[in-house]
């Protein structure tokens, strides 16, 4: 690979329009000076014949000398180009997640819960510069992971969540007060919950509500999101013998009145998502809303090359001099 090479003077180029100026009057000068005696045959002279016509070599040699010291002048250098970026505003970001029995219903594929980690482990991904954790929530709620700078771990606990590690249920005010308590020490100038819930609040012993001024008293913009289609939704609703749910088709409820009432509170939007794509189209937008400032330190080393140039500069000029006074004195 050849190594990219910058000039730091590229005005000195225009210099070189001098050599065929230089190259013309040569020309004009050597045919004028040539002699015009025509002799019937040279080989009584033996080389003496060739040597006068090899003569302009030596003014080529002084003027590639005069073109590489041009070049030299122009300072033809690689850069090397390294960077360093200093996170100056960064936020910290709890993603609450419903993980009771209706997010197993179907009418996002292959089930809400699985859409959801999947849509999830890609905004975690986007975000390499943001502390985050997760809270799983269902008729109770807990912290999976507090926030950390360690994707590997969120993506990790991210896979691990699943339906039936809590009471089921919708504690809507549990999940938002427990992504509250995870945030409300922090230093970040940001702090946001995107808190999803496919259903109504029907569990926990804190009220949406009282959830929600707490955060607005810790300074916590909270992004709601509510999941599923509009009218009715292939559900888990009974069990069957083996253990295993039996589906059937349910309305799909969700209280959009209280998760505008969060997020309008809070400082943040609410969101519908009723399939896939909008799902993931809404993880987009936060992503968008919530940037982080990012300042980059860029250090330039830079390597010159010039010294060949005018190693080779002083070759050619030796080297026409030496010819000058030794091969080519008898004619010049």
């Amino acid at each position: 690979m050849f190594e990219a090479v910058e000039f730091a003077n590229p005005n000195f180029f225009w210099l070189l329009l001098l050599l065929p100026v230089a190259g013309l009057w040569y020309y004009l000068k050597y045919r004028k000076d040539r002699a015009t005696l025509r002799m019937p045959s040279t080989a009584a002279f033996g080389t003496q014949g060739v040597l006068p016509r090899l003569k302009p070599v030596l003014f080529a040699m002084r003027l590639l000398a005069l073109a590489a010291i041009i070049t030299a002048l122009a300072r033809p250098q690689t850069q090397d180009i390294s960077s360093r970026t200093k996170t100056t505003s960064g936020i910290d970001i709890v993603m609450a997640i419903d993980v009771s029995s209706s997010m197993l219903a179907r009418d996002l594929k292959p089930n809400r819960l699985a859409a959801l980690k999947e849509v999830a482990a890609e905004f975690i991904k986007e975000r390499p510069n943001d502390r985050i954790g997760l809270v799983a929530y269902a008729g109770e709620s807990y912290t999976k992971t507090p926030i950390t700078t360690d994707k590997s771990i969120v993506l990790n606990a991210l896979r691990e969540i699943t339906y039936g590690q809590l009471n089921d249920g919708t504690a809507i005010g549990m999940g938002l007060a427990t992504s509250v308590n995870r945030l409300k020490d922090s230093q970040a100038k940001s702090k946001v919950i995107i808190l999803l819930t496919d259903g109504v609040n029907n569990s926990g012993f804190i009220e949406p509500q009282t959830a929600a001024d707490l955060a607005v008293e810790f300074g916590i913009k909270t992004y709601t999101i509510g999941l599923g289609t509009n009218g009715n939704a292939l559900s888990p609703i009974a069990y069957n013998p083996d253990g295993s749910f039996r589906y059937g088709m349910r309305q799909v409820e969700i209280d959009e009145s209280l998760l505008k009432s969060i997020a309008t509170l809070t400082g943040g939007q609410y969101f519908r998502a009723t399939d896939n794509k909008k799902l993931e189209a809404i993880y987009d937008e936060i992503n968008k809303l919530e940037r982080t400032e990012i300042e980059e330190f860029k250090y330039y080393q830079y390597e010159e090359k010039f010294r060949s140039l005018v190693l080779l500069a002083g070759i050619l000029l030796l080297l026409e001099w030496l010819l000058r006074h030794t091969v080519f004195r008898s004619f010049l």
